[in-house]
């Protein structure tokens, strides 16, 4: 299963559970109503009310297991997409070091005297216009030279396309997934008395 469908599983799990929390949490303040109203509520509800908190801490327990879910997917759909960010960085790092070290030919053929194509020249001067002027300087006194040098950068290939977010988007879950399940506090559980109105 990929991480964003997991994702979207357990989000959707984690609101079914604040749901039924939020429907817990109304029909215990329902009950308390009814106890403070009701002569000898607190012993006629105590039941009612025992079984709604064993409920509600049902529910916070698996809302936090479900937490820790996410957050190790997370956790791992970051890891997926710094580690493309990083291939993209390395990748950038050593273009720049592979065009420092052609510049360096370009500028060491000129000043030997030797013919580099036009775009090798435009090259060395986009990069250093004085790297340039002095490797021409250079060229001047070498102008006995009759060697001719194809371009370095002719046989360049299109740089590797990096999407850190189709990487993550893509990526497989590596841990074992729980079981989702979500309680069924009905009116059942507690007694149709405690239930909320739909008024």
């Amino acid at each position: 299963m990929k991480i964003p469908e997991a994702q979207k599983i357990y989000r959707a799990n984690r609101q079914e559970l604040i749901d039924q929390r939020r429907f817990l949490l109304k029909q215990r303040e329902e009950l308390e109503k009814k106890k403070r109203v009701t002569p000898n509520g607190s012993e006629l509800f105590s039941e009612e009310a025992a079984t709604l908190e064993l409920s509600i801490k049902d529910v916070n327990e698996k809302f936090d297991r479900n937490q820790e879910v996410l957050d190790k997917l997370s956790e791992q759909y970051a890891a997926v997409w710094n580690s493309e960010v990083a291939k993209q960085q390395a990748d950038a790092m050593q273009k720049a070091g592979i065009d420092m070290s052609k510049i360096m030919e370009v500028a060491r053929r000129i000043a030997d005297g030797a013919k580099v194509p036009a775009q090798d020249e435009q090259k060395l001067m986009e990069f250093s216009m004085e790297l340039y002027m002095a490797a021409k300087n250079m060229a001047a006194m070498n102008a006995d030279k009759d060697d001719e040098y194809d371009s370095l950068w002719g046989d360049e290939e299109e740089g590797q396309e990096f999407d850190p977010e189709g990487k993550a988007d893509n990526a497989e879950v590596s841990m074992s997934l729980p079981e989702i399940s979500v309680p069924d506090f009905s009116s059942e559980t507690v007694s149709a008395d405690a239930t909320l109105s739909t008024e």
